[in-house]
C-alpha cells in the first residue's frame, strides 16, 4: 500500500498534508499543480488513501477554513501517518475499487466537460459516503476543465458537505479559474533532485550508476520521466542512435545525412527525447571545455569522444549548435517537415563542432 513514506522528495508537500491530516483542518479543496512525471497522482492516492483508513484514528473530517497556508505550515515531523495498508478501506484504495475514492474521467481526450462533471461529481458528491468518512474526488488533468465545468465545481467547493474532499491535478494552475483557485489549497510539486532519482533508480530499478546518471539529469528531476527512461529499451536506442551520429557526424555527406534522417524517424514518437540526449551531451562537451572537470559529466561513459571533440570545437560553435537544437524541437513541435528540420539541425552540427 503506497503512503506518504513511498513518496519521493516534495517532503513539505507531504508534511503539510500530514499536519492537515492531525490537526483535523484537511481543506474540502486541493490543487496539486506540477508538471506530468512529477508524482501528483501517488500523492493524490497516498493523501486520499490515509484519509479513508479505518487503522488510522488520527484523520479528522475536513475543515472549511482556509489558513493553512503551506509557506505557514508548521514542518514538526511526530509520529509518522500513513495507510495501515491492511484494513478492508486500504485494501479497496489499493485496488483501485474504493467506492468513496471517485477517479473522475472523461471521453474526450482533450476536454473534461461539464456533463462529466455534473454525472461524477457534483450530482454524486449529494450521498454520503458508502464507507469511508470522506468522499474524494480526484480529477486528473483538471486544466482541461471547460469553464462552464470549472463554473459547476465551483458551487460544490464554495458549499461542499462536510464530508466532501476535491483534489485537482493539473500541469497548469493559471488555466483555471481565478475563483477556483483562491479556494482551493494549492500545492506545487517541484523537480526531485537529481541525486535522490539517482539513488532511487539505482535501488528500485537496478541500473548502474553510470546509466542513472544520465537517467536522472535528462529527466531534470521528473521521477517518472527517470523510471520510463530507466526501464526503456527504446531509450538505450536512442541514445546509441544518438552517440552514432555524434561520432560520425563530421565525415558524413549529405547523402549520408539524410539516409540518417530516415533512420531517426524510427524514433519520431521520441524525437524530443533524442534531441535532449544531443543537448545533453553537447553541454557536456562545453563543461568539460571550460573546466576539465570530469565528475561534472553525464555521460562519463563518452569522455573519449567528448575530449576529442573539445579539441576542434569553439564555444561559438557550441552555442550555434545548442540553439540549432531547441529550434529543432520548436519546428516539430509546430509540425514542420520532420526531415528538413532534421536535415538544417545535422548540417549545422557538421559545421559548427566536426567540420
Amino acid at each position: 500500500m503506497a503512503g506518504f513514506r513511498d513518496i519521493l522528495g516534495h517532503k513539505k508537500e507531504v508534511a503539510h498534508l500530514e499536519q492537515a491530516i492531525r490537526s483535523g483542518k484537511v481543506s474540502h479543496a486541493y490543487i496539486f499543480n506540477g508538471e506530468k512525471g512529477t508524482g501528483k497522482n501517488m500523492l493524490a492516492k497516498a493523501f486520499a488513501a490515509t484519509l479513508q483508513c479505518t487503522g488510522n484514528d488520527r484523520a479528522a473530517g475536513p475543515s472549511h477554513e482556509m489558513n493553512i497556508g503551506a509557506d505557514e505550515l508548521d514542518m514538526r515531523q511526530p509520529d509518522d501517518i500513513t495507510p495501515c495498508g491492511v484494513c478492508h478501506s486500504c485494501r479497496m484504495a489499493e485496488s483501485g475499487n474504493h467506492p468513496d475514492i471517485i477517479f473522475v474521467k472523461h471521453e474526450k481526450p482533450s476536454s473534461i466537460g461539464v456533463e462529466d462533471v455534473r454525472t461524477q461529481l457534483t450530482q454524486d458528491v449529494q450521498i454520503r459516503p458508502y464507507n469511508g468518512r470522506y468522499k474524494i474526488y480526484i480529477i486528473a488533468d483538471a486544466e482541461k476543465m471547460t469553464v462552464q465545468a470549472q463554473n459547476a465545481i465551483l458551487k460544490t467547493i464554495e458549499e461542499p458537505p462536510a464530508y466532501a474532499v476535491i483534489i485537482l491535478l493539473t500541469v497548469n494552475d493559471q488555466a483555471l479559474l481565478d475563483t477556483i483557485r483562491s479556494r482551493c489549497v494549492t500545492l506545487n510539486l517541484k523537480p526531485v533532485p537529481d541525486e535522490v532519482v539517482k539513488t532511487y533508480l539505482m535501488e528500485q530499478i537496478e541500473i548502474p550508476d553510470y546509466q542513472a546518471d544520465i537517467c536522472a539529469a535528462f529527466a531534470q528531476g521528473n521521477i517518472g520521466k527517470a523510471m520510463r527512461l530507466a526501464s526503456s529499451d527504446d531509450f538505450n536506442a536512442i541514445k546509441t542512435s544518438a552517440m552514432r551520429l555524434i561520432r560520425n557526424v563530421g565525415t558524413m555527406e549529405i547523402s549520408a545525412i539524410i539516409d540518417y534522417v530516415k533512420e531517426v524517424q524510427a524514433y519520431k514518437i521520441s524525437i524530443q527525447d533524442y534531441l535532449d540526449i544531443l543537448a545533453l551531451w553537447y553541454r557536456d562537451m562545453v563543461y568539460y571545455k571550460a573546466t576539465k572537470d570530469i565528475d561534472g559529466v553525464i555521460f562519463k561513459d563518452e569522455l573519449r569522444i567528448i575530449r576529442e571533440t573539445v579539441r576542434t570545437c569553439s564555444y561559438e560553435g557550441a552555442e550555434e549548435v545548442m540553439k540549432a537544437i531547441e529550434k529543432a524541437k520548436a519546428r516539430l513541435s509546430a509540425n514542420v517537415n520532420f526531415d528538413l528540420t532534421m536535415e538544417l539541425l545535422f548540417l549545422v552540427i557538421k559545421e559548427n563542432i566536426h567540420g
